[in-house]
C-alpha cells in the first residue's frame, strides 16, 4: 500500500464542525504540512473552531467573500460551489489530491432489515433535494477525475457529534436543552435510526483516506453501531438524571425524514482505521464540553425550538430559526423524507363485532418496493397499517411489534435480494441465509404463536425450464412442485425457507416473478431494467403485474388464504415481446439487441431462473385475473402511452 505525503492543504469549510476537527488534527500532527482554510462564516461556522491552531506557524485562514442570497443555496454551495473548485484544481494543474466530501443520504434510505450495509459501489437513490445535490456534486467529481485525470478521491459519512457542533443538530440541541430544563423534542415516534461516529474519529479517517486513500476510489466513513433517535434522548436524559417519561416530547415529524442510514466501511479498515471511541464516552466527552462552553455559539434559542426553519440574511448569514430541520448530527437542516413509519390510516373507532374485527396490517419491509406498494394500498383502501420496527432475526424485537400494533395479519415483504442484483449474495452468504431463511422462519413462528396469519412473499425463481416443463409448451410448475434450480444462492435460499415454511399453516406464500409496475421510473422495475440493459436475452417467463396481483394479496388476506401460491399473471411473455411494447407504446425509436444465454453467462456471476408458472390456481380463486400481456397493456402501458394511439 502506497503512502502520499502532502506538502500544501487547502480546507474548505474549515470553520465549521467536522472541518475544523480535521484542520486542527493536520496542523497538530503535522508542522511541516502548510494548511490554508477557508470559511466564508456562515451561521455554523466559528472561527473559535480553530483556536488550537490559531497560533502554529503552519497555518493561516482566508474568508470566503461569496455571498449567496437565494433559497437554492445548498444548491449552489454543493453543485456550483464544488464545480467551481475542481475547475480551479483543473486549471493550476498542481492538484494532487482531491478529497470531496460527501454524506451516506446520497444511497438513499437502507431498507430497515438489512444486515449488510451500502458499500461504495452501491447503487446512489437521494431521496431529497439535499442528498440529490450531493449526489450531483458526486458526479462530477468523479467526471472530472475520469476527463481531465484530476486526482479525486470521495468520502461518505455517516452522522458525526461532538464538541463544536452547532445547535440544529440533534445531540448538541439535546444537550442544550437538557441544560435549561427544558424538554427534548422528538420528530415522530422517534424509531428512526442513526449511526453516530465521535468527531476526533472521523478526523482520524479523512487524515487516514489522505495519506493511503487510493486516487479515483471511494470510502464509507461510518460504524455498525445504530442507535434510534429516541435511545439518544434517553442516553441524554440519564446523564442529565432526568425522567425520560416527562421529559421527552413527541412531535410533528418533518418532511423526508430517513428511517435509516447503514453503511459498510470495511473498505476503510482495510487501510487501517477503525472506530476507537465508545458511545458512552463519546457522549460523555460532548456533554462535558458543552456544560463548560454553553455561550459558545450565543443566542441559539431559536435553533432549540421543536421546527425552526432557516431565514436567509443579508450577505448568506443565517441566524433566525422558525420552522423546519433536521435533528440528526453532520446533516443539513434541508434533509428529510416524506415516509413515515406510523400507520397512516387511523382504525375506526367504533367496537367492531368479535367475528368482523377492523383490518389492521403490521407489515415488514417499509424501504422495499413491494412492502411501499402495499402501505399505499391500505391507505387507498382506509385500512389501518403500521410498518414492523423490528428486525426479523430479533425475535424479542417481532414479538415487541406484535404487542404493540396489535395486528389482524403480518405481511412480510422484507428479505435480500443484493443490490444491485442477486450476484451480490454470491458473495455474502451467510447474510443472504439470516435474512431469507433465518429471518423468515422466525416471523412467521412468532406469527404462529400469536394466531396470526403471515403473507410471504416470496420467488418463483427456484424453477427453471426443464424436460416435463419445456419452454415454450406451456406446461408451468404447480405449487406442489419442488424447486429444480440451484443456479444461484439467493434462490436456494428461498428455495430451502418455502419447503420449510410449508409445516407452518399460518403462512400464505405468494411467488413472485420478474415484478413489474406502472412505474416505469423505479430501477427494481423489470421494464426499467431491461430497457437500460445494452443487450438482453429473449426467452419466455412468467411475471408479476404489481399493480394488478397487490390488491389480490390484500384480498387473499381477508380471505385468510394459506399455502403456496404461484403468484403471476397466466401466461408468459418474452423480453422481446415486452420491449416490442415499449416500442410501441413508449419510444417509437427504442432500439434493443438481443445475445444468447451462453454469453450471458459471461457477464453475470450466478445464472438466472427462466420457467414458466402454472398460474391456475390463482386464476380460480380470481377468475377476474388477466393474462401477461393483457395485463401489462391494460396497467403499465397504456397508463404510461406517449407514442401516438394506432
Amino acid at each position: 500500500m502506497s503512502t502520499f505525503t502532502p506538502k500544501n492543504i487547502l480546507i474548505t469549510g474549515a470553520a465549521g464542525f467536522i472541518a475544523s476537527h480535521v484542520a486542527n488534527r493536520l496542523i497538530r500532527n503535522y508542522p511541516e504540512y502548510k494548511i490554508v482554510v477557508l470559511d466564508k462564516l456562515d451561521y455554523c461556522s466559528n472561527l473559535k473552531n480553530l483556536l488550537p491552531s490559531k497560533s502554529s506557524p503552519n497555518f493561516k485562514f482566508v474568508k470566503e467573500t461569496l455571498a449567496v442570497l437565494t433559497f437554492f443555496e445548498f444548491t449552489k454551495n454543493n453543485i456550483y460551489g464544488t464545480h467551481v473548485l475542481l475547475e480551479a484544481c483543473k486549471v493550476t494543474g498542481q492538484i494532487r489530491r482531491f478529497i470531496h466530501v460527501s454524506t451516506d443520504e446520497v444511497y438513499g434510505e437502507t431498507e430497515e432489515d438489512a444486515i449488510v450495509g451500502n458499500h461504495e459501489a452501491s447503487q446512489l437513490l437521494p431521496t431529497n433535494p439535499y442528498s440529490a445535490t450531493k449526489a450531483g456534486a458526486e458526479m462530477l467529481v468523479m467526471a472530472y477525475g475520469r476527463s481531465y485525470g484530476l486526482p479525486v478521491i470521495t468520502t461518505r459519512g455517516n452522522n458525526v457529534y461532538g464538541p463544536n457542533q452547532f445547535p440544529e443538530k440533534l445531540i448538541p440541541k439535546f444537550i442544550l436543552l437538557a441544560m435549561r430544563g427544558k424538554t427534548l423534542p422528538i420528530h415522530g415516534d422517534g424509531s428512526n435510526v442513526r449511526s453516530y461516529l465521535y468527531c476526533e474519529d472521523v478526523a482520524e479517517a479523512f487524515e487516514v483516506v489522505l495519506h493511503k486513500g487510493e486516487v479515483g476510489h471511494v470510502y464509507n466513513i461510518g460504524t455498525k453501531k445504530e442507535r434510534r433517535v429516541i435511545d439518544v434522548a434517553n442516553d441524554i436524559c440519564q446523564l442529565f438524571n432526568m425522567d425520560p417519561d416527562k421529559n421527552i416530547q413527541f412531535v410533528d415529524n418533518r418532511p423526508f425524514n430517513d428511517q435509516r442510514y447503514f453503511l459498510d466501511d470495511q473498505k476503510l479498515k482495510n487501510l487501517g482505521w477503525s472506530e476507537r471511541t465508545t458511545w458512552e464516552e463519546g457522549l460523555k466527552k460532548t456533554m462535558e464540553w458543552y456544560t463548560s462552553n454553553p455561550e459558545w455559539w450565543g443566542d441559539v434559542s431559536g435553533a432549540l425550538l421543536p421546527h425552526p426553519r432557516m431565514l436567509m440574511m443579508p450577505g448568506g448569514i443565517e441566524r433566525h430559526f422558525d420552522g423546519a430541520e433536521q435533528y440528526e448530527s453532520g446533516k443539513s437542516e434541508f434533509t428529510g423524507n416524506s415516509n413515515q413509519t406510523k400507520m397512516l390510516v387511523p382504525a375506526s373507532k367504533t367496537s367492531p363485532s368479535p367475528q368482523k374485527p377492523a383490518l389492521k396490517f403490521l407489515i415488514y419491509g417499509r424501504t422495499g418496493w413491494i412492502g411501499g406498494l402495499l402501505g399505499k394500498l391500505c391507505e387507498k383502501q382506509g385500512i389501518a397499517y403500521e410498518y414492523g420496527k423490528g428486525r426479523l432475526e430479533e425475535r424479542s424485537q417481532l414479538v415487541a411489534d406484535i404487542l404493540a400494533v396489535k395486528p389482524t395479519h403480518v405481511f412480510n415483504a422484507a428479505g435480500v435480494t443484493g443490490r444491485p442484483n442477486v450476484d451480490w449474495c454470491e458473495t455474502h452468504k451467510t447474510e443472504t441465509i439470516r435474512a431469507n431463511v433465518a429471518g423468515t422462519l422466525t416471523l412467521a413462528d412468532v406469527c404462529r404463536e400469536n394466531g396470526l396469519l403471515m403473507m410471504n412473499f416470496a420467488t418463483g425463481c427456484i424453477f427453471e425450464y426443464d424436460a416435463k416443463h419445456p419452454e415454450g409448451s406451456g406446461i408451468g410448475f404447480k405449487e406442489e412442485d419442488k424447486p429444480n434450480f440451484t443456479g444461484s444462492f439467493y434462490s436456494k435460499t428461498k428455495a430451502m425457507v418455502e419447503e420449510l415454511l410449508r409445516d407452518y399453516d399460518n403462512v400464505c406464500t405468494l411467488r413472485v416473478r420478474m415484478p413489474i409496475s406502472s412505474d416505469l421510473n423505479n430501477p427494481r422495475n423489470f421494464i426499467t431494467k431491461i430497457s437500460k440493459y445494452n443487450k438482453v436475452v429473449n426467452i419466455p417467463n412468467s411475471m408479476t403485474i404489481l399493480d394488478e396481483l397487490l390488491p389480490i394479496s390484500i384480498e387473499m388476506a381477508k380471505r385468510n388464504l394459506r399455502g403456496i401460491w404461484n403468484f403471476t399473471n397466466p401466461g408468459v411473455v418474452s423480453h422481446n415481446e415486452i420491449l416490442e411494447m415499449y416500442k410501441k407504446y413508449i419510444d417509437s425509436d427504442f432500439k434493443w439487441t438481443n445475445f444468447t444465454l451462453e454469453e450471458q453467462a459471461k457477464v453475470i456471476v450466478a445464472p438466472r431462473s427462466n420457467n414458466e408458472m402454472d398460474a391456475s390456481k390463482l386464476k380460480n380463486e380470481f377468475p377476474e385475473l388477466l393474462s401477461i400481456k393483457e395485463s401489462l397493456i391494460k396497467y403499465v402501458f397504456e397508463p404510461n402511452r406517449k407514442t401516438p394511439a394506432e
